[in-house]
């Protein structure tokens, strides 16, 4: 069908009235209001005041999300000791359990709905869920598991997966995992790193309609692991060997789901940097930093509760997979995928999406942008009546995406495109259920997250773009990074650049209206002449020119502007990257953007290589054509698709098309 091109900035929705007062987000604050009213403070008329006062008022506003999700007593003195970064303390005193929460909710209620390529698998209700957790959890404890050790998973995005992590964490261990598609030495980068104590391993997977056995690549992590005590096999294992234990032979135990109380701030799982450019960051997240940060970010922007069925398509290496199983604190039914989204078409998931009647549907902007370029119209093939939001995020969606998802999937939905990190394991700029969506832009900063725009002066511009920083702590900062026991990798990483104030990496625009725009990263920013711009930017204009499927553009310059701008293409099948289709990619950069951003070199690639997460791979690549040996830039084991670098280094060296 036609698509109606929207200008950037172009209103596309506004909730109706009765949908903004019913959500949660209107609840919070009609319930905060109360209490303001009652201690003689005003009320708080719109979000921008209430995102004012999350920011300026830090420690009341903390201590409201932990009065109103109803988290326990005030045993905790203060809720911040001192408004610093990095080691500014939260709630000390306090003791709880991440998975406490899961002891408040109906046991008769749909907690996991699980598919595979292959359709349905299983689902659990709440009831039967924590049954298989206690099971888990005691056999956790008999082999030997106990507060502060390591487990681990090469585990799919299935329940046995959620049933391993939740057991980890009532025990007080620690949790981290990557998928199967991992490469052994990519695994090994990061659970070398960490001592883990047990493995959850499984047998094999299926992902594209193909088959994979894991067996051989699970005995060489065995081998090369020594501090692991057993191996807990997932599926169909092979010689057990003398510490070996299979997952069905668990068995499920009616009784109540125990949990150990821990520290507000010791740790919960152990995520890990994508690894592209060196020894992936071991990033350590708390229970209680985590329960907040998960509780109010889903409940009050996401509007999720206990009606709702929670999907977004992760694997277990990305910290969106954390991110969906926290549905389970708001009582919500997750709905895991365990496959290509890909098979045996791009309809396979919103098919899933009407079969199971999903209300919050959650994705990444290169799938949606996919789903668009084939053509594909959802509302046209399935129910989705139950849907009412939708989730963006791994890339900016770029204006033709927003686009695309209110004129194919549905007009009267919530889209959320939303941007955060690993780094904090959220998003903290977002959507909200009381604002309109604007084409290209996301909806807001999120309550508690004081992100800022900075200039080259290192203060707060509104309406151009600067750097993202968050200038005010949060729960969710990691506690540390692992291994890093005087905190210098951690403040390397985020507080070097503006010393005491979160640096993200990415380039943001604050527009007047509150609204948010991200360019992506700043180290990867295209300064041609003095005139930078981020590559989201030049990407809106090239993925749209007939012929092009997708494209990645990187800038070697340095400081003295020696260097090229380098395009690569990913052409639509029957395109072909001749003297007319460069002149198009040429005049349109140069009209639409700047004479300085025309490329000085244009190749066609078959394939964008990049990480298992999604994310083009634009950093690693500027580095390797600017000289740098592979070896020192990228680890092949951590990429989607390896043998699109290769094929693009090797296009690089190819002789141009005339233009």
């Amino acid at each position: 069908m036609d698509i109606k091109d929207s200008e950037a900035g172009a209103l596309l929705w506004t909730p109706s009235e009765a949908r903004a007062s019913a959500s949660r987000m209107a609840h919070y604050m009609s319930w905060l209001n109360a209490r303001r009213e009652s201690e003689g403070s005003p009320r708080l008329e719109s979000y921008d005041a209430l995102w004012r006062y999350s920011v300026e008022q830090v420690e009341d506003f903390w201590g409201s999300i932990w009065d109103y999700f109803e988290l326990g007593p005030r045993t905790f003195g203060r809720v911040l000791d001192r408004r610093e970064m990095p080691n500014a303390r939260w709630f000390e005193g306090v003791t709880l359990n991440y998975t406490s929460r899961l002891r408040q909710q109906p046991s008769e209620r749909l907690a996991v709905i699980h598919h595979s390529e292959r359709g349905r698998q299983a689902s659990l209700t709440y009831g039967e869920l924590i049954s298989r957790v206690v099971g888990c959890r005691r056999r956790l404890q008999e082999l030997g598991v106990g507060t502060g050790d390591r487990v681990v998973g090469y585990v799919t995005n299935a329940p046995e997966a959620l049933i391993a992590f939740l057991a980890t964490a009532s025990l007080g261990a620690i949790w981290s995992s990557c998928p199967p598609e991992f490469g052994v030495e990519s695994v090994l980068d990061r659970f070398e790193q960490i001592s883990p104590k047990v493995l959850f391993a499984c047998a094999g997977y299926q992902y594209g309609g193909k088959t994979f056995d894991r067996r051989p690549e699970v005995e060489r992590l065995i081998a090369a692991l020594p501090s692991l005590t057993a191996c807990v096999w997932v599926g169909r294992a092979g010689d057990l060997g003398p510490n070996g234990v299979r997952f069905e032979d668990i068995p499920s135990v009616d009784a109540p789901l125990d949990v150990e109380p821990v520290a507000f701030d010791h740790p919960l799982w152990i995520l890990f940097s994508s690894g592209t450019t060196g020894l992936p960051k071991p990033i350590v997240h708390g229970h209680g930093g985590m329960l907040l940060e998960h509780l109010k970010v889903l409940a009050l922007h996401s509007d999720l509760g206990q009606d709702d069925r929670f999907f977004w398509f992760s694997t277990t290496g990305w910290m969106m997979w954390n991110y969906l199983i926290s549905g389970l604190l708001l009582g919500s039914t997750l709905v895991l995928y365990d496959g290509s989204p890909g098979f045996p078409d791009l309809s396979s998931l919103w098919r899933l999406a009407a079969e199971e009647k999903v209300t919050y549907f959650g994705t990444s902007a290169p799938f949606l942008m996919a789903c668009r370029g084939a053509g594909l119209v959802p509302r046209e093939l399935v129910d989705l009546s139950a849907l009412r939001a939708l989730g963006s995020t791994g890339a900016p969606l770029p204006v033709p995406g927003f686009d695309w998802v209110y004129q194919c999937v549905k007009s009267d939905l919530l889209l959320g495109s939303v941007s955060g990190g690993t780094d904090l394991c959220t998003a903290f700029v977002a959507s909200c259920p009381l604002l309109p969506v604007y084409a290209g832009e996301l909806q807001c900063r999120c309550l508690g997250a004081d992100v800022q725009a900075f200039g080259e002066d290192g203060k707060p511009v509104i309406g151009r773009v600067g750097e993202l920083v968050i200038a005010t702590p949060m729960p969710c900062m990691p506690v540390s990074f692992w291994n890093d026991p005087d905190g210098s990798r951690y403040r390397e990483s985020y507080f070097d650049h503006y010393p005491g104030v979160w640096r993200h990496g990415d380039w943001i625009e604050i527009t007047p209206r509150g609204t948010a725009v991200i360019s992506g990263r700043s180290d990867s920013t295209l300064n041609r002449g003095g005139v930078r711009m981020g590559t989201s930017e030049f990407y809106r204009v090239v993925d749209e020119l007939p012929g092009i499927k997708d494209s990645v553009v990187v800038d070697t310059s340095d400081a003295s502007g020696t260097g090229k701008l380098w395009l690569f293409v990913v052409l639509r099948d029957g395109a072909v990257l001749d003297e007319a289709l460069v002149k198009r990619i040429q005049g349109s950069l140069r009209v639409k953007l700047s004479p300085r951003h025309v490329p000085d070199e244009i190749r066609a690639i078959p394939d964008v290589p990049r990480t298992l997460s999604g994310k083009k791979l634009e950093v690693p690549i500027k580095r390797l054509l600017a000289g740098a040996r592979q070896e020192d830039v990228v680890n092949p084991g951590t990429l989607q698709n390896p043998q699109a670098l290769f094929a693009l280094l090797a296009a690089a060296r190819t002789e141009p098309p005339k233009g």
